[in-house]
């Protein structure tokens, strides 16, 4: 027997139990990963809330990310050996001592990269990495706006953002998420708990002009402002829902706020090939070995208290990335 934390009816966060579950063994294609770090994201929320994206069939374990050390190689399995250290973004039933992983969607851990930060990287990393990269590929010059600024997909965006010469305005709540911002590389910063409105901000920061994209996680309660601050043609890319869902609107808006673009991209469609998988993982190691992307764990909890990670998360009481580590 093994532990994990398994959902069985949906709900709020005590609808995680952590209890035994039977051992696993690999299948064809597959990896049996002895986890180290798993990581807690929003999408585990919207999972067990039984929203996101569409309800899965009870009981199911939960997470989909970590990184640990291979135990046992599944046939039809090349490039992975019993005592590899790996990582991966999309493996539902993580939150575990023991996790069966995708091979195709496992990857590498460089030596030289510690188990937290492994653990940490790799979904909000991709996320962030493919935001900057493909969804808006920031040019040199651009200003963007990063709402989050301080979470753990926020900090990634501020810095990979920066690396391409951007100027970046990001949205945080408290002085010291703030702090966490503009230590990220954030030009601006604006405090949700100081103004009323962020986009009259937005645009006279801009000198009038607005924003050349909106990286968006918040949903709901940041939408209108977003549309209200990006510049003819620039791109709102709303990523997740943290606030809430965003209410059908009339696309008649996109051309009275200056024939701007909305996009909902997702991670599933960004690392859809293995090449696509490598190429953004690489530069997400590779900036981390070289010192120029920090990533920041903001919490580590024990696998057991997996519902105060989730409330402490929901809560807008962390920054950085939250760990369940086994």
């Amino acid at each position: 027997m093994a532990k994990a934390v398994v959902v069985r009816a949906t709900g709020g966060p005590e609808a995680l139990e952590f209890t035994d579950v039977e051992a696993k063994s690999p299948g064809a294609g597959e990896l049996l990963v002895d986890v180290a770090a798993a990581g807690v994201n929003f999408i585990d929320c919207y999972h067990r809330e039984g929203r996101y994206p569409l309800p899965l069939p009870l009981p199911f374990g939960i997470g989909l990310e970590g990184t640990g050390r291979v135990s046992a190689v599944g046939p039809d399995v090349s490039g992975f050996a019993v005592g590899d250290r790996v990582a991966w973004a999309q493996a539902l039933g993580s939150y575990a001592e023991q996790a069966v992983v995708p091979a195709a969607g496992a990857v590498p851990v460089p030596d030289g990269v510690d188990d937290d930060t492994a653990g940490a990287l790799l979904l909000q990393g991709l996320t962030a990495h493919y935001l900057v990269t493909s969804t808006y590929p920031v040019q040199r010059g651009d200003v963007v706006l990063v709402h989050a600024a301080a979470g753990g997909v926020g900090l990634l965006l501020v810095q990979l953002a920066k690396a391409r010469g951007a100027r970046v305005i990001g949205t945080v709540s408290t002085p010291e998420k703030e702090a966490l911002a503009r230590g990220a590389g954030a030009d601006e910063v604006i405090r949700y708990d100081e103004v009323a409105d962020f986009a009259p901000v937005v645009r006279e920061l801009t000198g009038g002009v607005g924003v050349a994209a909106v990286y968006d996680g918040v949903g709901r309660t940041t939408f209108d402002g977003s549309l209200a601050s990006l510049r003819p043609r620039g791109v709102l890319a709303l990523f997740g829902g943290a606030g809430g869902a965003v209410p059908p609107f009339d696309p008649q808006r996109l051309n009275e706020a200056g024939s701007v673009f909305l996009t909902r991209p997702s991670l599933g469609a960004h690392v859809a090939t293995r090449e696509e998988l490598e190429w953004r993982a690489g530069e997400l190691f590779a900036a981390v070995a070289d010192g120029s992307l920090r990533v920041r764990v903001g919490g580590r909890y024990p696998l057991a208290e997996a519902r105060r990670a989730h409330e402490d998360l929901e809560g807008r009481r962390t920054t950085g990335k939250l760990l369940l580590v086994p």
